[in-house]
């Protein structure tokens, strides 16, 4: 069976992660979560293709803050956050689209100083290899086969942010016998 580049981008970027002890072996599943995830893509997409030529790896990694956003979201006060419209025009209008990783960590996650400092490296790591695997594709610009690439990359860097936020907040996905 051949794996799609999206699965070669799940594969790479959950390695990445576990070693880095940032998600369990067995990734997590959140539906609710998840279920999001198109809604909040329809309204990311026109702002990050925008900025994608000269921020690509802001266009990719702001996706893993917003997975990480949603999951606190998910787990503080989802019966009202699920409700809102456009979970992601509400987070991006707090402090514009260039100041959203700051807004996340700093106002959703309540990170400082060297907490925040490492999540920005380990957001800006994932983006870059993201980045890099995007551009080994030699897939031509502003085709829809480089579209549904940009898709996959954002949807895996929003899984592994929902990854990610889980386990810091404590949730541990094991085997069951």
């Amino acid at each position: 069976m051949e794996q799609t580049f999206e699965d070669i981008i799940r594969r790479d970027l959950h390695q990445f992660l576990f070693l880095m002890k940032e998600v369990d072996e067995r990734l997590p599943e959140c539906p609710d979560v998840e279920e999001k995830w198109e809604e909040i893509a329809k309204s990311y997409i026109p702002d990050s293709i925008r900025e994608f030529n000269d921020y690509p790896t802001a266009s990719l990694g702001w996706m893993m803050y917003i997975g990480m956003a949603v999951t606190k979201f998910w787990d503080a006060e989802w019966e009202i956050y699920s409700k809102l419209p456009d979970l992601y025009t509400y987070m991006r209008d707090k402090r514009s689209y260039d100041n959203m990783d700051e807004y996340i960590c700093e106002e959703v996650l309540q990170l400082t100083g060297s907490e925040y400092t490492a999540l920005e490296k380990l957001t800006g790591e994932c983006a870059s290899r993201v980045y890099n695997a995007l551009a080994h594709q030699q897939i031509e610009p502003g085709t829809k086969e480089a579209f549904n690439a940009y898709v996959s990359c954002i949807h895996q860097l929003y899984l592994m942010g929902v990854a990610v936020q889980l386990k810091r907040m404590g949730y541990h996905m094991t085997k069951m016998n």
